[in-house]
């Protein structure tokens, strides 16, 4: 018979803390990127400084974009890591980062419905599930460029995230089955012994 390898033991705090740190990365991240969102000076990005928002937009959307299709990489090949979350806070960090270009664009009058940095994240997440309103709308042609990079980006980066987070998802809660189903012969099986 081939003797199993050993499991590398898991350094401290142990099994409970990570599963601790791992809820509090999925509960707390999206909420820190909120805050950070809504806590980022106004003044920072806008119409008085257009190359630095559009260099930051785009090299923020290259990033996330980049580290998306890492983490998606890692998953198909079946390397160690935590997808679902990565996956989750990426996907928070990009509407945030369109959130903030739609509120540095409506300060130019690219906007007509979009005053506050809640207006900004509303349109963001309507854009995303293609609902539209018409209550905000796009008047200007770079808010316009805008939403059609959003369009592109969603279908193409957050939708690949999305399924990878779903198939990783259903292996987890597969795996978790099958672990189940082989375990209820010997749970009987202890069960009937017990009783005798």
């Amino acid at each position: 018979m081939a003797e199993q390898p050993e499991r590398p033991e898991r350094p401290w705090p142990g099994r409970l803390g990570w599963q601790a740190w791992h809820w509090a990365l999925v509960l707390g991240g999206p909420v820190v990127v909120l805050a950070l969102y809504f806590l980022l000076p106004r003044t920072l990005f806008g119409p008085e400084r257009p190359w630095l928002s559009w260099s930051c937009f785009v090299l923020a959307l290259a990033v996330v974009a980049g580290l998306l299709l890492r983490q998606i990489r890692r998953d198909v090949l079946g390397l160690p890591g935590r997808p679902l979350i990565m996956i989750l806070l990426l996907s928070c960090l990009s509407l945030a980062v369109f959130a903030g270009s739609y509120d540095a664009l409506s300060r130019d009058g690219q906007f007509s419905g979009l005053n506050t940095r809640l207006d900004a994240l509303y349109f963001t997440v309507i854009t995303l599930a293609t609902v539209g309103f018409g209550d905000v709308v796009p008047v200007g042609q770079g808010a316009r460029l805008v939403v059609m990079l959003q369009i592109a980006y969603s279908l193409v980066f957050l939708t690949a995230g999305a399924t990878t987070a779903s198939r990783h998802l259903r292996s987890i809660l597969e795996k978790r089955a099958r672990s189940h189903r082989e375990a209820a012969p010997k749970r009987r099986r202890r069960r009937g012994r017990s009783e005798r």
